[in-house]
């Protein structure tokens, strides 16, 4: 086992380290398993887990089923989960209030569950966590967000902002700001035909639009491995300690 100290360890030295220890992460909610490949491509046993079959190519590491059941199983160190956001997000507010003032019931009574499961994985008995989630109507009353990032922070010339609310993580730093760049989504694309600025955007459905870029991916799994090595191990010790005494 390497020993953290004063001396700055090199980046491979700690992903081997928490490797070593038995490491294990979580990406609740993603069958497209960008982030789940991000960790492992750095050495690190990582789940996706959704209750779709996996899109990126390695069932494997994958888990299919209940992602909450899985976050409070008691086999993590750490979760990045990306709960469903359909019901929730600002971009379908002209659905949740169909007339100007008029509230959908119905709508709204779904965008309370999605709330109820974004509650339950934000509040998992895990360390580290980080959720993840577009902009949210004010009406679904989420807790305040930690940071926003675009993907023209992390080397995609695109705009998507994603909020995330992290537990016990740093802010995430960019690591590639592009200066030109495009949405990613549509906007207000009802006022085209009135001649009002808008955007056809590139994702072309409910799956492009909801997808992680590999950028942010990569930058979460080095930056938040590096940041909780520390702290890791000094648990592991204790632990280990308490067991000898």
């Amino acid at each position: 086992m390497i020993e953290t100290s004063n001396t700055a360890q090199t980046a491979t030295d700690v992903y081997t380290t928490l490797a070593a220890g038995g490491f294990k992460v979580l990406v609740a909610c993603e069958e497209s398993q960008t982030v789940c490949k991000a960790f492992r491509a750095l050495g690190i046993e990582a789940y996706s887990c959704d209750l779709q079959e996996p899109s990126g190519g390695h069932p494997e590491w994958h888990i299919q089923g209940d992602a909450v059941k899985e976050a409070y199983s008691g086999k993590y160190d750490m979760m990045i989960a990306h709960p469903p956001c359909t019901y929730m997000s600002k971009a379908g507010a002209r659905w949740m209030y169909p007339t100007a003032g008029n509230l959908d019931v119905e709508r709204f009574k779904k965008a309370m569950e999605a709330k109820d499961m974004f509650l339950k994985l934000l509040n998992a008995p895990i360390k580290y966590i980080a959720v993840e989630n577009p902009v949210p109507l004010k009406v679904v009353g989420l807790p305040k967000h930690s940071q926003a990032v675009q993907p023209y922070e992390y080397g995609h010339e695109y705009s998507k902002k994603t909020l995330l609310w992290l537990k016990n993580l740093p802010l995430l730093k960019p690591t590639d700001i592009k200066e030109n760049y495009k949405p990613y989504l549509p906007s207000n694309t009802g006022g085209a035909k009135r001649g009002q600025k808008h955007s056809r955007g590139i994702a072309k459905n409910a799956k492009e639009s909801s997808k992680t870029f590999e950028g942010i991916a990569r930058a979460m799994a080095e930056q938040w491995l590096l940041a909780c090595c520390i702290t890791y191990w000094g648990v592991k010790r204790t632990t280990l300690s308490n067991k000898i005494n």
